[in-house]
């Protein structure tokens, strides 16, 4: 006979086994995907599309669908609306231009407020690829996106859904 397992542990676990899992979108995608046809990904909407070809290569080419389906991983941590709230991590809505580590209101570790840049499509990109090699000491726990196709559609999505400025 097995000993019933204490409720606390059991959200304990729950909590763990969701944390980085996908969750739904808290806002609806700058681009219909229920109208993309069943063999390839959603077109952008126009707006979305004038955006795009105004970011910087090779983020004009990112698939924002992926880059949407990627930022699942993400937004257990994250939220990219303006005003949105703080959770684990800071909300990433004008994070393009930002110095890092200065979202009011939000408690940084050391090395990243301290880390003197301000974040770009590169730094972002070094970062997505290994958090914790690109700035030891930070507090993040996610490892990274290593497939380089999925960091350029995640950054193009971030660049299309955060109020990045072409040019910015």
């Amino acid at each position: 006979m097995r000993a019933a397992l204490p409720a606390s542990m059991i959200i304990a676990m729950t909590l763990l086994a969701a944390c980085g899992q996908p969750q739904e979108p808290a806002s609806a995608p700058a681009f219909d995907s229920a109208a993309a046809p069943a063999a390839g990904p959603a077109t952008p909407d126009p707006e979305t599309q004038a955006l795009l070809a105004s970011l910087p290569a090779p983020y004009n080419t990112a698939d924002v669908e992926n880059g949407q389906r990627k930022f699942a991983l993400c937004r257990s941590c994250h939220t990219i609306t303006d005003g949105g709230a703080n959770m684990t991590g800071p909300n990433l809505h004008g994070v393009f231009g930002r110095k890092a580590g200065s979202v009011e209101d939000f408690r940084y570790s050391e090395p990243v407020k301290t880390a003197g840049f301000v974040w770009d499509a590169d730094h972002l990109n070094n970062w997505l690829t290994d958090p914790r090699g690109f700035l030891p000491g930070n507090r993040m726990s996610f490892l990274g996106v290593k497939d380089p196709k999925d960091r350029i559609d995640l950054i193009g999505y971030l660049m299309v859904e955060t109020g990045h400025k072409p040019g910015g």
